[in-house]
């Protein structure tokens, strides 16, 4: 099984408490397999089973209370 790569930047966090808001939010998409963010930058790296649906990620980021950048 072959594992897809996307890179998101999220605005909004400010702390710890952001990121593992976004990493709960985004790991419970189905097929997401591992998320990494990074504060500073607002880079948000998620691996997941296949392509996902911008759509998907951005309804996510918005249940942890942030926005996805355009």
């Amino acid at each position: 099984m072959s594992t897809h790569t996307s890179t998101w930047t999220v605005t909004g966090m400010t702390c710890g408490h952001c990121v593992a808001s976004v990493t709960e939010e985004l790991s419970e998409v189905a097929g997401v397999e591992s998320v990494d963010v990074t504060l500073e930058t607002g880079a948000v790296v998620v691996t997941s089973t296949g392509p996902l649906e911008r759509a998907t990620v951005e309804q996510a980021v918005s249940e942890a209370g942030y926005t996805l950048q355009s």
